[in-house]
């Protein structure tokens, strides 16, 4: 199976650096925003959805984070 290589520090822009700090700062993951990061279009566009989303406007936050543990598993992605 292919995989993308994860941007380090050095190579995100400040935004990008910025947010993907204060993931980790918060004990989170930051390897979806590292990953899109070589896309900075499909990064900016994917955000735009994917942060209010998470926020639970759109779906509950309960939801999503199970349906993400779902699909990490059906991948074999244990996270």
């Amino acid at each position: 199976m292919s995989r993308i290589s994860l941007k380090q520090d050095y190579e995100l822009d400040a935004k990008t650096l910025q947010a993907v700090q204060a993931i980790e700062a918060r004990g989170g993951d930051s390897s979806t925003m590292r990953g899109l990061a070589h896309s900075q279009a499909l990064f900016d566009s994917y955000f735009q959805f994917y942060s209010p989303a998470r926020a639970g406007y759109a779906v509950d936050e309960e939801l999503i984070e199970l349906v993400r543990l779902k699909i990490a598993r059906h991948n074999d992605c244990f996270t």
